[in-house]
């Protein structure tokens, strides 16, 4: 098991490592001058090149990369160019924010996905499971954004009964003083015991959140189906069905837990999927998160910032897949 680990890690660290050459290479290569951004508009030839010795960009390519990589072992990501402050502070800022529409996203893919999945592969070839099929591949096919937009004017501009945007409402920050220890804020109200924050931090995480939790549970419900068929035809099942054992038991004390493998697999790949797939809803819905921070820095043209999103990003798909292959290495089979 820990060779197993150990040959997972180390490819991991290949591919880690190939992200952040491949994002060196273009930040190098885009017609762009970060020295000028980082002086200003009106800079002077003199500040400029003044600029290029600050940042290390009038040392040759290869001098560039490996300074880059002793500052990322250090844990420099380096600094915006439109702020100037150090990424990892700024990232710091904004990815509780996103972590826990993440989390909340995962929390319904859990809830939701395993169940319909169960359910769907009981009731096989019937009407239930034919609507769960269709519900699934809907919410697997069904472009982000295209959801977002549907859901707001369904429960905001018709329904009116969730905000259209926003981590929480405008009097929420002018009446109380939101607590801040985990930045995860509906977390951080729940301990602290401030309920009218975190039942308004709740409003609005709901709709962001069902958001990008309809491609994990419709991948979970699916995957959860196909595997629990394929367990359901096992010798096994037909022996305990024959020895009279309880249809409910044998479907989730013998049947379930061999699916448990895959499914948590999937579930576990689909997260850092919906890592990266917030962007976009955050947008969408003014989450103060990594995707408003991610779009201006597009904008502004700010190449350290968009960089040191997308190596955090790499980072946890890469830790993601070591915990699938960790789940999957459970069977003994797989690591032979």
């Amino acid at each position: 098991m820990k060779k197993y680990i150990f040959k997972r890690l180390l490819m991991g660290l290949v591919v880690l490592l190939g992200v952040i050459t491949i994002t060196f290479i273009i930040a190098r290569i885009v017609p762009s001058d970060p020295a000028a951004k980082w002086v200003g508009a009106r800079a002077t030839p003199e500040q400029i090149e003044k600029a290029k010795i600050e940042l290390g960009l009038n040392k040759p390519i290869p001098v560039q990369f490996i300074n880059y990589l002793k500052d990322l072992l250090k844990g420099d990501l380096g600094n915006s160019l439109r702020t100037h402050q150090p990424i990892t502070k700024e990232l710091a800022t904004y990815i509780p924010a996103t972590l826990e529409l993440v989390l909340f996203g995962f929390i319904l893919a859990i809830i939701i996905g395993i169940p319909m999945g169960i359910y769907s592969a009981k009731k096989k070839d019937k009407a239930m499971d034919h609507i769960s099929r269709f519900f699934s591949i809907g919410s697997v096919s069904l472009p982000t954004f295209w959801v977002a937009l549907f859901l707001q004017l369904i429960f905001y501009r018709n329904l009116g009964i969730l905000p259209l945007g926003g981590r929480v409402s405008t009097e929420t920050t002018i009446f109380y003083n939101l607590p801040h220890i985990t930045g995860m804020l509906l977390f951080d109200s729940l301990i602290t015991g401030q309920w009218a924050i975190f039942w308004d931090a709740l409003t609005h995480i709901i709709l962001p959140g069902i958001t990008i939790a309809l491609y994990p549970i419709g991948l979970v419900a699916r995957m959860t189906r196909s595997a629990l068929l394929e367990v359901l035809n096992e010798d096994y099942i037909t022996a305990s069905r024959s020895y009279g054992i309880s249809e409910r038991k044998v479907l989730w004390n013998y049947a379930l837990k061999n699916t448990l493998g895959p499914t948590a697999t999937v579930l576990t790949l689909s997260l850092g999927y919906t890592l990266v797939n917030t962007f976009l809803v955050e947008t969408i819905f003014s989450w103060p998160g990594l995707g408003n921070y991610v779009s201006t820095s597009v904008v502004t043209l700010d190449y350290p910032a968009i960089i040191g999103v997308t190596i955090f990003s790499a980072t946890c798909y890469v830790i993601l897949n070591l915990i699938a292959d960790i789940i999957i290495a459970m069977d003994p089979r797989v690591r032979v």
